[in-house]
């Protein structure tokens, strides 16, 4: 009897074991669950985060970009709306109204450069005479004809005369956007006509590397040799040195045949690589270390 009643208790015992451990490894699995959502969230809420906060920096930039260029007046807040950026017309737009930007420092600072000024117009463009005058026009009258422009038209025409006949039309001439050895020796040629000489040989020069120290500027090479008398040459290199383009001579060889001077000389002029906005691509990863 006793026997039999042990065996029961073992029986019940093992079975509320099993209960438990069943139970044991329920919680377990519940708890492990759990543990796997909860962290699945939090990754997930970390990503959404690093995702916002990337689109905020990126409309932040972009803001940035067109407050500093001048394209549109300042924001009401720190970024443009999507209604300001609608309503944003830059040929509406006047340089008194963006101080302090891209547009503003080219259309008055640098137009109005008086060391740049001093340069002669072509002198071939009626466009910028003065017709009250019979001069070219100043910055001053521009200026003024720029800040009575009412209209968009008004606005675009008088932006085009300040392009072309204040002191910004040195820039294309001192230093190209693009690389071209044609307009390059047509430059030297005029050069040459107006030193009345006719060179022996010319042609562009070959590869020598970048030897520019300033990002961006790019260097392009010519052969040049002179044969005449010493007073030509000295002309024609004089010439070449009050040019509004840059020669930067680098290499020369000078020989003396009596009253006949021979020489050679490598040099080069420079050409600007054209500056534009990039946008870039940002991937957020759900890992920051690097797995997504």
């Amino acid at each position: 009897m006793k026997k039999d009643i042990s065996i029961l208790k073992k029986a019940k015992i093992s079975k509320a074991q099993q209960y438990m451990l069943l139970a044991v490894f329920g919680t377990g699995i519940v708890i492990g669950a759990a543990i796997a959502v909860v962290t699945h969230w939090v990754k997930l809420i970390g990503f959404n985060a690093r995702v916002i906060s990337a689109k905020d920096q990126a409309i932040v930039t972009y803001s940035d970009t067109i407050k500093n260029a001048g394209v549109c007046r300042s924001p009401r807040g720190t970024v443009y709306s999507l209604d300001e950026l609608k309503n944003c017309d830059p040929n509406t737009i006047s340089t008194s109204e963006v101080p302090g930007t891209l547009r503003s420092n080219i259309l008055q600072n640098l137009a109005s450069n008086e060391s740049l000024s001093y340069v002669p117009s072509k002198g071939d463009d009626d466009s910028c005479l003065n017709p009250e005058t019979g001069k070219t026009y100043t910055y001053k009258e521009l200026n003024t004809i720029y800040s009575k422009a009412k209209t968009e038209e008004e606005i675009s025409d008088a932006t085009d005369m300040i392009k072309r006949c204040s002191a910004l039309r040195l820039i294309p001439d001192a230093l190209p956007s693009h690389k071209n050895e044609e307009a390059l020796l047509a430059s030297l040629n005029k050069i040459f006509n107006i030193s009345g000489w006719v060179p022996e040989t010319i042609s562009p020069g070959g590869f020598y590397g970048d030897s520019s120290l300033v990002s961006g500027v790019m260097p392009l090479s010519i052969n040049l040799e002179i044969r005449s008398d010493a007073e030509t040459a000295y002309t024609v290199l004089d010439n070449i040195e009050h040019s509004m383009r840059e020669f930067d001579i680098k290499q020369a060889t000078i020989e003396s045949s009596g009253a006949v001077l021979e020489m050679s000389i490598r040099a080069e002029a420079y050409w600007v690589e054209p500056t534009e906005i990039r946008e870039v691509t940002e991937t957020v990863l759900v890992n920051e270390k690097g797995s997504k």
